[in-house]
């Protein structure tokens, strides 16, 4: 008699080498993906396409301080923050964490603002450096095409030149070429015939 096998009821394709960490993995993409759609969570921008602003980003993103303040600040410029304060301020006054004024609350709140305010400064070198790096690649295509320019023109009057050094080398040939027909036909009509002696 056929005995059933003992992985009977089981797939029987073969599992793919590191299904079960892949899948995990999937799902929170998913649900990064569903909180950035939202707007709960702020859209990660895109690598820039422009070769400078790429190795700024590089060299930007090469250091650890950078890379925590870039994300500070993009989580501070989220719906998700604010959910999570109004959250917050709510169960610190709800549930009566202390008392009115609420003296520790607003020490909290005016150091996050201190710092919150930092980042938003470093936000905005970020910006400038940006633009920095914007114009001075312009300013070099400027400059490149200035000297495209010049040589187009430098070119231009070298034809312009040979354009007119040509044609006054063929209006001179055409006088030199006309030249002897005139005085081979002025010195054949123009002697009288020998008179006769007597």
């Amino acid at each position: 008699m056929h005995e059933p096998s003992p992985h009977a009821g089981e797939d029987d394709h073969p599992q793919e080498p590191g299904g079960a960490t892949k899948a995990p993995i999937a799902r929170k993409g998913r649900v990064i993906h569903g909180l950035q759609r939202s707007g709960l969570t702020p859209m990660k921008l895109p690598e820039p396409i422009d070769p400078a602003l790429a190795k700024h980003f590089e060299e930007r993103a090469s250091k650890t301080q950078n890379r925590i303040s870039d994300a500070i600040t993009r989580f501070a410029g989220s719906m998700a923050f604010v959910y999570i304060h109004i959250i917050w301020f709510g169960c610190w006054i709800g549930f009566g964490v202390e008392k009115y004024p609420f003296g520790l609350l607003t020490m909290i709140v005016s150091l996050e603002a201190i710092f919150l305010s930092t980042f938003v400064m470093i936000s905005q070198n970020r910006s400038e450096a940006k633009r920095q790096v914007i114009a001075d690649e312009q300013w070099s295509m400027v400059q490149e095409e200035d000297r495209q320019n010049e040589q187009l023109l430098r070119i231009s009057r070298q034809i312009l030149e040979l354009t007119e050094a040509v044609h006054s080398y063929a209006a001179d040939a055409a006088g030199r070429r006309a030249s002897p027909r005139g005085r081979g036909t002025g010195g054949s009509g123009g002697g009288s015939p020998p008179a006769a002696g007597g």
